[in-house]
């Protein structure tokens, strides 16, 4: 399974439009649309997880797709780099 990053979402797309587009390559596993915690706002990036050979082919065929007048970015996700923890937070 490979997870694949998604950004420069128009904010009117939905976890649907997402999967219908990434569904083209193979199947799709998850779709995951990232919004601000404190006003439940889309962010304008997510998710997609599908096996790793679709994923590739998505990756790849997606490069210069447009949605709604904007250019998605896709590549491969990354490991998320732990936060810095502020030593006085403990206190």
């Amino acid at each position: 399974m490979k997870t694949i990053y998604v950004g420069n979402l128009p904010f009117s797309a939905s976890e649907d439009d997402i999967r219908n587009v990434f569904a083209e390559y193979g199947e799709v596993h998850s779709v995951k649309l990232i919004t601000d915690r404190d006003t439940g706002r889309p962010r304008g990036f997510g998710f997609v997880e599908m096996d790793e050979d679709p994923a590739n082919q998505a990756i790849e065929g997606l490069q210069d797709y447009s949605m709604e007048g904007r250019t998605l970015q896709i590549n491969e996700a990354r490991e998320r780099k732990p936060r810095r923890t502020n030593d006085r937070s403990r206190y």
